[in-house]
């Protein structure tokens, strides 16, 4: 049971990160974009300072900048 919630917790949270990062880099402005996550998080109840949205947007973007390497 413990492993199907980790299995569970780690799918969830790369889909996660997958959706931000195809946001991220859509042809749009960074400030478009960011309304956009800050709307679908709040949407599930998540709320970001806009400290925590720039960290967490620097945190994706160098996720997906490493692992493109």
């Amino acid at each position: 049971m413990k492993n199907s919630v980790g299995i569970l917790v780690a799918f969830l949270s790369g889909a996660l990160i997958g959706g931000l990062a195809g946001v991220l880099f859509a042809p749009e402005s960074g400030e478009e974009t960011r309304k956009k996550i800050v709307d679908a998080l709040e949407k599930r109840g998540i709320k970001l300072s806009k400290t925590e949205m720039d960290d967490l947007v620097n945190e994706i973007r160098s996720e997906v900048t490493n692992d493109s390497n």
